[in-house]
Formats: C-alpha cells, structure tokens, sequence
C-alpha cells in the first residue's frame, strides 16, 4: 500500500461543475488546475476526479466511449497529464474514476461486438439471443435489462443501469444459461486484461491511482463475490508489478468484501450494512433536532474494522455526487461538528467540493445526464460573489447547472479569514489532523462513550505514544459521560488542541462535560 495514503485527505472534484476557465459554462481541467492552491490550502492533498474520459454523458460520463482519451468538454490528454504533474508539485496525488463494468452503446468496442460476423468484441460483452425468451426463473435475467434491436447480431446486449450503458462480460460465477460465460473462461478473462491495459496507460501518463466504480457488480451472479475477488486481487497483483505505488479505492459500499478483494481503500456509503446515513442523512445523529442514533453505526464500524485490519482502510465521505448534500439535513453549525468527526477517523477521509462552505443541495433541477434526483448535489461551484458565484464567464443560460439562486448562497470568498465560518473550521481541522500521527489513517481508536441515543461521543485515536480524545455533543442540551479512569487520568493534564464551541470541561475525576452543539479535541 502507497505510503502517502496515511496522512491522505481527499477533494471530490466534479469536473463539469468545479471552474471554467473558456467560458463555455463547463468546468475543465485548467480550472482544476488554477484551484489547486486552493484545494492544498484546504489542507486536502490528494484529489478524486469523476469521470473525465470521452463519453455520451447519457450518465455524466460514467458511459465511456474512449477509455484512452478525455471528453473534449474537458481538455485533451495533454491538458489532463499537466495537471498531473502541477499537482504532483503540490505534493498531492491525483485518483481518476475508473468505470470497468459497462460503456457507452456508442463506444466502438460495442459496435464491434454487435456485428453478425465474428470478431475480437464479439464475447467482451453481454448478449442473450433473441430468439430465446427471458427465463424469469434466472435470478440474473429476472432483474436485468437487455437492449435489443440494435445491432446485426439475433441477440441482447445487458445493460447494467441506463439502456445507454452496455454490460461488458467478466464472465458469471453460478453459470445457468448457454450464452453466459463461466468467470474463469478466456472471453471473461479478456475484461481484465483491458482494465489492466486501461490503468497502465492512465499511470504511465502520471495517475496516482483509480476510484472504480461499481467495483462488486462485475462478474454476474458471483455467491460471496468469489470470483469478483479473484479478478480484483489479479488486477492488484498486475499493478504491484507495474505501478506498485498505485492506489484502488473501491465504490462497493462493503469494506470487509472490498478489502479482502485487494483494494486499498473503500468508502462507506449511502447503500451497503454501514449505518453511514445514521449520521448525516437519514434522522442524522450530528442534528440535534432529529434525535438520531450513533451507535448501531459504531458497532458496525469497530466490526469492520476488526475484519479488515492491516488490509486497507475505511474511508467516511463528507458526500458524493450520488448523495443529497449533507447541508440539506444539517445547519452549518452540525456540519462543523459532522467534519469534526469525519476529519479525526482513521482511515482516508474525503470531502466533497463546496461541502466545506456549505453548498445546498438545490432541490427541483431538471435531470441532467441522467442525474436525476443527483442533480441538485452537481451544480456549480460558489467562489464568490461575482458574476455566476465565479465558476464562469459564460452567459447564465449556457452554464452546466444552474447557481444557486439565494441571496445567501454560500461562497469561499465570504468565509475566507473568518475563523467562525465552515470553511475556516474545516481547515483547521485538516491542519490539526496533518500535524498529529494519532489523527491519521493508521492511528488507532477506542469508543469510550457511544451509546443508543445518548450524548456524547467519545472516542480516543493514537499512534505510538500520542493519545488524542474528541468528544462530540451534537444534542441541544449539556451532557456528560464518565470515562475509564486511565483516559480520565490523562485528560486531567491534555490540552485543548481544537474546539468548536464551548470547550468540553473535566471535573469530578472520571466526569467529562460538553456543551450542547460542541466538539472538543484534546492532545
């Protein structure tokens, strides 16, 4: 595993909606390029890119049609390799999102595949012939969609989400129709050949590594993702020969699995057994008005990390492009609390563009490329108060998405230097996080306090012979907690390194008490 992931903060860049810098109302890679102080300034030093490769953008890009070239919206392969490389002067890494599971109708490989005479594509994707009925009884077919009627060949392309996103085959684990392909076949085989190809390329050109989409789906009816496993820990093994620094983030929403496949790194998300909505989405614990609970997520999470210690780590995301936006169900004052616990966890955490400031999600948009109920959490990013929040020049009908229209839209101009704002707040504890071994991937933690709806949390991380305690009130009331004597002991002489709100208070011996809407760190 890349040594630069211990000390890893992560910046979700959405291209299309981060800077424009040709005023055609679309974000681009020279306007990553021209944030890049910013994001470093953040204190994030390593970057996610969503998907920038040539596409249909039916889904915003995560329907490939050149896995080799980026989208022309964006810049070319050159413009893409440069911002390598200024990142790589800021000492920060940079991860692409890979989508190895299907591709555009329109990409060439499945225009290949659909011809009636045999070629070199004729098996890299899914086909059912069309003669035969769909047997509802195939677990498989009874929950996919097949595409038919567009191609030379009597078959049906399987399609994996939209009907514009063509299922490429890595074979199916339990094998109950003729036309499907068994996982270790040489046809299914072939689709890890071309990830590995893929990657190589992207590398060789200065990626520091991948965030893969759908990363569990894609050999077809695998019982405990066997055969998935197989494919994933074969890709690695390819990379520790090749590129043995490059990092694989998994989106697959399930650590256990996920890190046992070989990947270095998965998130919890908004789907899988994580309770990660039990904080900041669904009857969040970090808002004090909706009484939810921490615990059941905790418990979770200490399993997790029990089944995947010294395989990789668990990352906790701020959001994502698929989520609502964490400001919809928390008041910026929860959301510096919500950071406060996100930016002190071990493993890698990642924060996603405009979350520090506090972007809405704006609710109401039209679906854009096939964002749907997601396009609210894509628009564009608010820099300052100027002409379209700063993201462009173009005229306000030409833009991506539209800004948010409030008076009082957030914006990172406005909170700059104020150390009350969000923005500040969230810097301050990635500076804190940066300058303490205890605070990073690797650091240990113990859950001194964490019980079913009760307040607050208390945990403690370390490394080496550092000790650093958070405690967290997300509640609208004062509350206090008794802890095990020897962290007592060692409170009793621990400084305040960082607080949000009134400084949680030692008394009494074991007794820590916080202050509703508080989070205290101590070192």
């Amino acid at each position: 595993m890349a040594s630069w992931l211990n000390n890893a903060i992560f910046y979700e860049v959405y291209p299309q909606s981060f800077n424009d810098t040709n005023s055609d109302g679309i974000g681009d890679f020279q306007g990553i390029i021209n944030k890049l102080d910013y994001i470093s300034n953040l204190g994030c030093n390593a970057i996610w890119i969503n998907p920038c490769f040539d596409s249909s953008f039916y889904d915003a890009g995560y329907d490939v049609r050149d896995y080799y070239a980026t989208a022309e919206r964006y810049g070319t392969n050159e413009d893409l390799h440069r911002l390598f490389d200024r990142a790589h002067e800021f000492d920060m890494h940079v991860l692409l999102d890979l989508v190895p599971g299907h591709t555009a109708i329109d990409n060439p490989w499945f225009l290949e595949s659909g011809k009636g005479t045999r070629n070199a594509w004729t098996d890299r994707y899914i086909w059912r012939p069309m003669t035969q009925s769909p047997n509802l009884n195939s677990p498989y077919e009874s929950i996919r969609g097949f595409l038919g009627g567009i191609a030379e060949r009597p078959d049906a392309a399987a399609v994996n989400c939209f009907s514009t996103q063509a299922c490429l085959n890595y074979g199916f684990g339990t094998v109950t129709e003729d036309w499907q392909f068994a996982a270790d076949s040489p046809e299914a085989q072939e689709g890890r050949l071309l990830i590995q190809n893929i990657m190589d390329f992207w590398l060789g050109l200065g990626a520091d590594g991948f965030r893969v989409d759908m990363a569990g789906s894609l050999v077809k009816e695998d019982p405990d993702y066997y055969w998935t496993k197989q494919l994933w820990r074969q890709v690695r093994a390819h990379l520790d020969g090749t590129h043995p620094d490059a990092v694989l983030i998994s989106e697959w929403g399930d650590p256990v699995n996920a890190l046992h496949s070989g990947f270095d790194m998965d998130f919890l998300l908004h789907f899988g057994p994580s309770h990660y909505l039990d904080l900041f989405r669904e009857n969040p614990y970090f808002s004090a008005s909706a009484n939810g609970d921490i615990k059941a997520f905790v418990d979770t999470y200490q399993a997790m990390l029990a089944d995947t210690k010294g395989l990789g780590y668990i990352c906790v995301p701020s959001g994502n492009h698929d989520m609502i936006r964490m400001r919809d169900t928390l008041t910026p004052g929860e959301m510096k609390l919500a950071f406060a616990f996100l930016l002190t966890l071990p493993g890698c955490p990642f924060i996603y563009y405009g979350d520090e400031i506090g972007m809405r999600y704006e609710h109401g948009l039209l679906s854009k490329e096939g964002g749907y109920e997601r396009t609210g959490s894509r628009t564009p990013m608010q820099w300052n108060r100027n002409t379209n929040a700063g993201f462009s020049a173009a005229h306000s009908g030409d833009l991506y998405l539209p800004i948010d229209p409030s008076d009082d839209r957030p914006d990172v101009a406005s909170q700059e230097g104020d150390a009350s704002s969000l923005l500040e707040t969230v810097r301050s504890f990635n500076t804190l996080r940066l300058a303490h071994p205890a605070l990073q991937a690797d650091g240990a933690i113990v859950f001194l306090h964490a019980e079913d709806h009760a307040h607050p949390l208390v945990y403690a991380r370390s490394a080496g012979d550092e000790r650093i305690v958070i405690a967290i009130n997300t509640s609208d009331a004062d509350a206090s907690c008794t802890l095990p004597d020897d962290y007592a002991d060692r409170l009793a002489h621990a400084d305040v390194l960082l607080a949000v709100g009134d400084a949680a208070a030692r008394c009494d011996g074991t007794l820590l008490h916080t202050p509703a809407g508080s989070a205290t760190i101590f070192g």
